[in-house]
């Protein structure tokens, strides 16, 4: 039996939301992968505690939040096969340490601003394929919302992504 975590998700808003979920479910279909929503993974921590209440906490006076974007990129893990790979920023630090806060949790998860746009086991040429033929249209991201997800940690399948749970939500003041 897996371990349960709570991942903290940041959700892009419109219109990179739109472009982000059309993306994933055409690479889902042709890859026969999951499809899953666009977010960017801000925290992962212990499945022990109210996330409604940590999301309270943590988004306390918070604005949007807008990452830059770098680049597509590849990877051989299965979670981050195909991901767009976000400039680091202090406001996403800082947001990290105030979930980490709010949930009393000493995770060693090490936040690296990325959104995924496939999970699948595929050779390295495949891959570099297509970081390469996938162009983003925005050279920046506005996020106006976060989530809380129960997840299997480590997530290493279709099945694993399948049983992601939405735990609770809370979108971001203006």
């Amino acid at each position: 039996m897996k371990k349960t975590a709570i991942a903290y998700w940041l959700i892009p808003a419109e219109p990179a939301g739109s472009f982000f979920k059309r993306t994933i479910v055409d690479l889902a279909r042709r890859y026969n992968a999951p499809v899953f929503e666009p977010h960017m993974t801000i925290y992962v921590g212990l499945d022990r505690v109210e996330a409604e209440e940590v999301i309270e906490k943590a988004i306390g006076g918070c604005r949007l939040v807008q990452a830059k974007v770098l680049k597509v990129c590849e990877s051989g893990e299965f979670i981050k096969t195909l991901f767009v790979q976000f400039a680091p920023d202090r406001k996403l630090h800082q947001f990290n340490e105030t979930i980490r806060d709010a949930a009393q949790d000493s995770s060693d998860y090490q936040l690296n601003p990325h959104l995924s746009l496939l999970y699948k086991k595929m050779s390295i040429l495949a891959r570099r394929h297509l970081a390469h033929s996938i162009k983003v249209p925005f050279s920046e991201v506005t996020f106006d919302s976060i989530k809380a997800v129960r997840c299997a940690l480590p997530t290493r399948s279709r099945a694993d992504v399948e049983a992601w749970r939405v735990v609770a939500t809370k979108l971001l003041s203006g």
